[in-house]
C-alpha cells in the first residue's frame, strides 16, 4: 500500500516540488497551504506522515504541532528555512519527529521521509503486550524487563524512560520531550533525564561507554537505535 503524505507548505512552488519528489517515489500526496486546513484534513482522513513548514499564514507550524499532538501520533517532518538550534529543539520538543532545513537535496528529503516511515512502523507491542529489542523483552503490562528469561531490575522511572525510548525507535527525543512524557511535566530538572539514561545504559548496554541502543545526539538529545534493537 502506498504511503499517504500530507504536505503543509504555503509557498506553492516549494510544495509542488516536495510533492513531485515524493510522488516519484510512489507515495500518495495531498498539498495544502495553511495549518488550519491541515488539521481539518487530518481529522477527516488518515495519513502516514506530515511534511510541515514552520512559517505559515495564520497558525504557524509550532502551534499546529501543539494542537495536533493531543489527538494524533502521525509522524511529522518539519521542512523549514529556519535552522536555529532553538527552532529545532522547540519543534522536536513539542512533537516533531524529524527536522530538515531548506535548501535540501531531493535525495536527502526522500531518504529522510522513507526512514521516518520505517521508524513509524518500527517496534510495536506484540499480542502479549511486549516490545522486543536485541536480547531484551520489555513487558509493558507486567512492568518488567527481561534479558532472555532473566529479569533485569529496573526502578519505576527507569522502566518508564526505557518504555518511552522503545515506543519511539529511531526518533530523536529531546530531554524536554522525555521529561514531559515520563515526569508529566513540561518544566523541571532536565538533568534527571541524563541520570536515568546513564542508569539504563549500565543495565542494557554491553559497553555503556559506547552505547548500542541509546545513542546520544550532541546538543539535541537521544535516539533509540531501532536497527540495533532489531538485532
Amino acid at each position: 500500500m502506498k504511503a499517504r503524505v500530507l504536505i503543509i507548505e504555503d509557498v506553492q512552488e516549494m510544495g509542488e516540488l516536495i510533492r513531485l519528489y515524493l510522488e516519484k517515489e510512489g507515495m500518495d500526496t495531498h498539498l495544502c497551504v495553511t495549518a488550519e486546513e491541515g488539521l481539518v484534513l487530518l481529522a477527516a482522513r488518515s495519513f502516514d506522515l506530515v511534511v510541515l513548514d514552520i512559517n505559515l499564514p495564520g497558525m504557524d507550524g509550532f502551534e499546529f504541532l501543539q494542537r495536533l499532538r493531543p489527538t494524533s501520533s502521525v509522524p511529522v517532518m518539519i521542512v523549514s528555512a529556519r535552522d536555529a538550534d532553538e527552532d529545532l529543539v522547540l519543534g522536536l520538543g513539542i512533537g516533531a519527529d524529524e527536522f530538515i532545513t531548506k535548501p535540501f537535496s531531493p535525495k536527502v528529503l526522500v531518504a529522510r521521509v522513507r526512514a521516518l516511515l520505517r521508524r513509524a512502523a518500527g517496534l510495536k507491542p506484540a499480542a502479549d503486550g511486549c516490545l522486543r529489542f536485541g536480547e531484551f523483552t520489555l513487558d509493558l503490562e507486567g512492568y518488567l524487563l527481561k534479558r532472555g528469561g532473566q529479569k533485569v531490575p529496573l526502578s519505576a522511572k527507569e522502566f518508564e524512560v526505557l518504555a518511552c525510548f522503545a515506543r519511539n525507535p529511531g526518533k530523536l527525543l529531546s530531554p524536554q520531550a522525555i521529561y514531559a512524557e515520563v515526569w508529566k511535566n513540561a518544566y523541571g530538572d532536565l538533568s534527571a533525564v541524563a541520570v536515568y539514561v546513564q542508569r539504563l545504559r549500565r543495565k542494557i548496554e554491553a559497553d555503556p561507554a559506547t552505547p548500542r541502543f541509546i545513542e546520544t545526539v550532541p546538543r539535541l538529545g537521544y535516539r533509540f537505535n531501532a536497527e540495533e534493537a532489531r538485532g
